[in-house]
């Protein structure tokens, strides 16, 4: 198989000012989805995680990545609780498309709250919060 090239973010990623953060690239981007996980709030944090889940669905954006170093950085601000799977992704024209996600690590289930994670009240309240935690600057940009 040959390694995907894109990347389902279904969190604070979807934005992306937060993505370039990470990355330190604008990437080709659209709406996708995810069949078979559900998104819950992680305890105490303003971002979520996903785990398989029979009939739900994710909604996220879908990133088309330049290249390896997108990907590397990624896998460095998710940290361990965390795996990066392949999965397939649904976009809104219906193509499904192998992409890269970041399953919640079973050993860390525990830190998943009931419920689903809402991105809605993520970016009218959360967001301001996260980008001052994880990416302390002074730019205008973000």
């Amino acid at each position: 198989m040959t390694p995907p090239t894109a990347c389902f973010t279904y969190g604070s990623l979807m934005c992306d000012d937060i993505f370039r953060a990470v990355t330190g690239q604008s990437c080709p981007a659209e709406p996708a989805r995810l069949n078979g996980y559900r998104r819950h709030p992680v305890r105490g944090e303003d971002y979520p995680g996903i785990r398989p889940a029979g009939d739900s669905s994710v909604d996220g954006v879908l990133y088309h990545l330049r290249d390896a170093t997108a990907l590397a950085r990624l896998d460095t601000f998710e940290g361990a609780q965390y795996q990066r799977e392949a999965v397939e992704a649904l976009t809104r024209d219906g193509i499904t498309i192998i992409a890269w996600a970041f399953i919640f690590h079973p050993a860390h289930a525990h830190r998943l709250a009931p419920g689903d994670w809402d991105a809605e009240h993520f970016m009218r309240h959360n967001k301001a919060h996260f980008l001052r935690r994880h990416f302390p600057t002074d730019r205008s940009d973000m």
